[in-house]
């Protein structure tokens, strides 16, 4: 074997190690489950107060990672009808759920994004600037299947391209 086909072997490798690397950085190591406390896992802020209040949320599953503010992603269930909240909660408009990792089974972005489409889906304010520039939301099917994620809102857009945040932005922390 030459000098030169030892070297190719090497760099092959080495890319290949660090593409493996990557991957699982990306997909597994970053992201931790977040335990469900019992209460207030899930939040919807209501109509008239403005205010985020926990509702009932049953089979309570999340992942979270301190990498990136949008990476929260999380699944429950809950017993709640779709026109008592449509009633008493803020919806959210313009939400497009993100995908989550495949070991995370129970987000599926893509199906979740054809059921909102299909209005099968409704989606909630569950709190505005959890974290300056993000809102998190929360999806929930006709059959109780709730799904949550977080949103960049226009002040994160605004802030994250470096446009002028304006009035309606709260202060950055």
């Amino acid at each position: 074997m030459t000098a030169g086909k030892l070297m190719v072997g090497v760099i092959l490798l080495c890319s290949v190690l660090a593409g493996v690397a990557v991957y699982y950085l990306q997909v597994y190591h970053f992201y931790e489950e977040i335990p469900a406390s019992g209460h207030g896992d899930v939040a919807l802020t209501n109509l008239v107060t403005g205010v985020p209040e926990p509702i009932i949320a049953d089979g309570f599953r999340a992942i979270d990672a301190d990498s990136s503010p949008i990476r929260y992603r999380a699944c429950f269930t809950t017993p709640l009808s779709i026109p008592m909240l449509t009633e008493t909660y803020e919806p959210y408009e313009a939400a497009s759920p993100r995908a989550a990792p495949g070991w995370f089974e129970c987000f599926d972005a893509d199906a979740l994004g054809e059921q909102i489409d299909a209005g099968s889906a409704l989606v909630f304010a569950g709190e505005r600037n959890i974290e300056f520039g993000i809102d998190r939301v929360v999806a929930i099917t006709d059959d109780g299947r709730g799904y949550v994620w977080h949103e960049i809102n226009d002040c994160g857009d605004k802030a994250y391209d470096g446009s002028p945040l304006g009035d309606a932005c709260p202060e950055r922390d």
